[in-house]
């Protein structure tokens, strides 16, 4: 066996989203804050993402996170996400997973019935509450960054399907919501690649007429995820098809997903604070938010969303790159 590079990882899911969960390997990535971090790993390390996420060592709805000293005083851990598509600022479910690892692994001092962690994150500070059962992650609770609608009853002409409605909203990343029904799909699994396809053309189109960018941290720009709602759907329940670019279903109902579509819901004066919101993922599996504050951003409101959910360990692995290996980077296909 031969070997010029080995990464340690802890195998996880967020009710049914891999979390690929860095442990060793990587070394401190450069720079004065996460964001910074982001972008000088994407510039000189994006090989890295690439040969964890891709195929043959990944796939393509593959998700991870890489575990960093955080560069906030009041953070236990940095955390950087990676998936096939790049670096998002914030991912709810990879967070989860991440909580979960660190209380099941022992990387962090274990308290029940509450484990308290605080995450350094490109988007801002997560505190994540474990839930512990005889040392037993049960069940986290997030408290994302500060989550907002963008704009609400918004229009747009996408080729192949028309004029098409949408709110946009900020949960960590920007997300476009759209009725399902009213592009002619169906809510049903055995359309994913309906959905995938409508969702990948609306991503593309509102980003040509310009992509949504952060008021205060313009790094995190760009629209990668659209929600398809499941006819029915309210500001009690809601089920839908999440699409993330380059073209892939969420198999979890995202957790930055139900940070936005609260902030939404909030802004159309549909959700008060203090009231639980169950979304549910086309797989079927579910996130339970709640708002539990507001501020402003500018001249923007905001909402402080939590969003609760499970995750499972599923393997540890140490993957090695053999210096004869011709997909160092590993493969799209």
């Amino acid at each position: 066996m031969r070997s010029n590079r080995t990464i340690q990882t802890v195998e996880a899911h967020a009710e049914g989203w891999p979390a690929r969960v860095v442990t060793g390997g990587i070394g401190t990535i450069p720079g004065a804050t996460m964001l910074e971090r982001r972008t000088r790993f994407a510039e000189r390390s994006d090989h890295v993402r690439r040969l964890l996420m891709n195929e043959p060592r990944g796939h393509a709805a593959m998700s991870g996170a890489i575990l960093q000293p955080p560069t906030r005083p009041d953070a236990d851990h940095g955390v950087l996400h990676i998936e096939t598509s790049g670096y998002p600022a914030m991912c709810g479910a990879g967070t989860i997973g991440v909580a979960t690892v660190l209380v099941e692994t022992g990387m962090v001092e274990v308290t029940e019935p509450i484990t308290t962690i605080r995450l350094d994150t490109p988007a801002g500070l997560v505190v994540a509450e474990v839930a512990v059962v005889d040392g037993v992650a049960e069940r986290v609770t997030l408290t994302n960054v500060p989550s907002f609608a963008v704009g609400l009853d918004r229009s747009i002409t996408v080729p192949g399907f028309g004029e098409v409605r949408y709110d946009l909203g900020y949960g960590g990343n920007f997300y476009a919501f759209v009725e399902a029904a009213a592009l002619g799909i169906d809510f049903d699994r055995a359309n994913a690649t309906r959905f995938v396809e409508a969702g990948s053309a609306i991503m593309a189109a509102i980003d040509e007429q310009g992509p949504p960018a952060h008021p205060e941290n313009p790094e995190i720009s760009g629209l990668h995820h659209v929600s398809l709602q499941a006819p029915g759907s309210t500001a009690v329940r809601s089920r839908h098809a999440l699409v993330i670019h380059p073209g892939m279903i969420d198999r979890s109902p995202g957790g930055t997903a139900t940070s936005a579509r609260m902030a939404v819901l909030h802004a159309r004066g549909e959700l008060a604070p203090h009231t639980d919101f169950v979304n549910e993922s086309l797989l079927g599996t579910e996130f339970t938010g709640r708002l539990i504050g507001e501020g402003t951003l500018g001249d923007r409101t905001t909402v402080i969303p939590t969003i609760s959910g499970r995750a499972w360990l599923t393997a540890t692995a140490q993957y090695l790159l053999d210096p004869r290996d011709p997909f160092p980077a590993g493969f799209e296909f």
